[in-house]
């Protein structure tokens, strides 16, 4: 019988490893520009063509290699940064494993021109598919240029499985991002089909931050700074004003070494309990320094991922360095969440956030305050309870009522109802529509009643005229008397150049103003009432720079993001014709069920259910 067990071929063993090294083109950059500062460098340049499909291009004035290194380098597991095991637990470079030039060179086409200081004339390597094309002596300046173009060109399933440019390039800020932050000492420089997104001068951490993330942060930021025997902490974090509602802004550096962490991110979020909105988050850069043989960072091939030897103990020296940075710096919770605008809008008839039974009973029997009115009887309170249970929380509705069925059923809203034969009778209600709590519509039926969310309904009904202005013609646009002129942070003044087009055929009228600057001179027609354009596109842009959906193409990413920038909100009082209007939309739409980010638009009770419930 013949041995089946066989060594495969470097080249295929370079590809293999390449899965695990190098993802998208964001992976190339993180490597090649880690390599750069370990290198020495005090100046890193990144040229990107096409989200970095085309070119991606390192370019450094670090030490240079040795003609006999810059073949080296393509080897796996040849490396300068370490010797033995031992050296493992005592790293302080980026890089130490040695896979990832050779990694990119299996999926690429690399040049690379190198020169040490002490050599007259430099190296050229040009390598293909893990095999060596030129290797021969060039002019080169001191330093190291390294050029992988076509990534992915002789493995067309891992190319095909590329995201959109707009989408890459992101992934690509974001790493840009994280080492010019880590390396704030260094200068660097990124430029994409031929235009120049970043130009961060060498200074302080308070000066790049700003930089990256916009003037505007700068009244922002509290520093924090703390040294123990175990680490010091350092960096800056958010005042508790600045919050976003998506995360992005949030990063901790280890040794200089961008790490995820949810464990260290629920320390920070600790520390800001209280002060903070629900589902929102805090601007932090952060980094710890500790001693490397107290941490592995020898955990994935990406080194996104470290260990720590005592992590609790890590976890308790952040919250409390946090919050200690907040009490010195005076920082409290500056905002009445409850008394947010968009709440003061809410219907007199419940002014609570949330009805409890003691206001409701209050409501119903002479209306005390809370400071003045007698405790409720145990029995009557269980009574109260028992009928409002469920109404102050939007995902625990009554357990039986009826959810929405989704459109593989095949039950249309006709059947759902049980009202009328046509969809004109099925919408047509018994008496007037009426809001709860602000967030809720209340519509009789036939049947019994429909509980819609119009935060949900208003998203599902933009998101289907956007997608039709999309496919057909512009949409509507509200020229704005004076044009407003807009200053955005470089990472997003990039995304928001890419989708221009798109968003003006939203009902923008948006035009570039050079550098990171942008002229509004209208906005969509069905914008909400009160919601400035800065707020409406910075909404766009954070919804869109946070839409999970890896299917959703770049119509559907933009109209979604709109939608629910645009969208009317929780506690934002309507009319009785506005409720109405929205009932009738909401039901015209092809997909009336759910809202695009998947939230259900609406319930059904039917009335047997309530007299079951009624009848004990």
């Amino acid at each position: 019988m013949t041995n089946v067990i066989q060594l495969l071929p470097e080249s295929v063993a370079n590809q293999i490893a390449a899965g695990e090294v190098v993802q998208r083109p964001a992976s190339v950059v993180k490597e090649l520009m880690e390599n750069a500062i370990d290198a020495g460098a005090t100046q890193v340049q990144l040229i990107v063509r096409d989200a970095g499909k085309t070119l991606i291009q390192v370019v450094d004035n670090g030490c240079g290699m040795s003609e006999t290194d810059a073949r080296m380098c393509f080897e796996r597991h040849a490396t300068s940064k370490i010797r033995d095991a031992r050296d493992l637990f005592s790293i302080r470079t980026m890089g130490f494993r040695g896979e990832a030039m050779a990694s990119i060179a299996a999926v690429a086409q690399v040049e690379l021109r190198t020169r040490r200081a002490v050599d007259e004339l430099g190296t050229r390597v040009v390598i293909e598919d893990s095999v060596v094309k030129v290797h021969e002596p060039c002019q080169a300046p001191v330093g190291t240029s390294v050029a992988v173009r076509n990534l992915f060109y002789n493995v067309p399933a891992r190319r095909n499985f590329l995201k959109s440019d707009p989408v890459e390039m992101r992934h690509i800020i974001d790493e840009f991002q994280r080492i010019a932050l880590a390396n704030s000492d260094l200068s660097f420089l990124l430029h994409h089909n031929d235009q120049e997104l970043f130009h961060l001068v060498a200074g302080n951490l308070r000066t790049r931050i700003v930089k990256i993330f916009g003037e505007a942060i700068n009244k922002k930021l509290v520093p924090v700074q703390e040294e123990t025997e175990i680490l010091n902490i350092g960096g800056f974090v958010g005042k508790p004003d600045y919050f976003r509602k998506a995360r992005g802004e949030q990063l901790f550096f280890v040794n200089r070494r961008f790490i995820k962490s949810s464990y260290l991110h629920h320390a920070v979020m600790s520390a800001y309990e209280g002060m903070l909105p629900p589902d929102t988050y805090p601007l932090y850069v952060l980094f710890l320094d500790i001693e490397p043989s107290r941490i592995d960072v020898n955990v994935h091939p990406t080194k996104q991922e470290i260990k720590f030897d005592d992590e609790r103990l890590v976890y308790n020296y952040l919250k409390v360095a946090v919050r200690h940075a907040l009490g010195m710096h005076n920082v409290t919770p500056t905002l009445d969440f409850e008394q947010e605008p968009a709440f003061l809008a809410r219907p007199t008839v419940w002014p609570e956030t949330s009805p409890t039974p003691e206001r409701v009973a209050d409501r119903f029997t002479g209306g005390h305050s809370h400071r003045e009115r007698p405790p409720m009887p145990d029995d009557q309170l269980r009574h109260w309870q028992r009928l409002f249970e469920g109404l102050d929380a939007p995902d625990t509705l009554p357990s039986r009522a009826t959810d929405l069925p989704t459109e593989d059923t095949g039950r249309s809203f006709e059947s759902i109802i049980e009202s009328s034969d046509s969809a004109a009778d099925a919408t047509k209600v018994q008496r007037p529509p009426y809001q709860i709590h602000g967030q809720y519509i209340v519509s009789h039926i036939k049947s019994g009643f429909l509980l819609i969310d119009q935060q949900a309904a208003s998203e599902r009904i933009l998101y289907e005229r956007y997608m039709e202005a999309l496919r057909q013609q512009p949409a509507a646009v509200q020229q704005l008397l004076f044009p407003r002129n807009l200053e955005l942070p470089p990472a997003d003044a990039a995304l928001l150049r890419s989708i221009l087009p798109e968003v003006n055929r939203l009902g923008f009228d948006i035009a570039e103003f050079g550098g990171n600057a942008f002229v509004i001179h209208g906005v969509p027609a069905t914008t909400s009432v009160g919601m400035t354009e800065e707020v409406l596109l910075e909404r766009l842009l954070e919804q869109y720079k946070n839409n999970l959906d890896p299917d959703a193409g770049i119509h559907e990413r933009v109209a979604s993001a709109l939608a629910r920038s645009a969208a009317l909100r929780a506690g934002q009082t309507l009319t009785v014709e506005e409720m109405q209007a929205l009932i009738d939309q909401l039901f015209a739409c092809a997909q009336p069920y759910r809202s695009p980010s998947g939230r259900l638009c609406f319930v059904t009770f039917e009335l047997e259910e309530l007299q079951r419930r009624f009848a004990g």
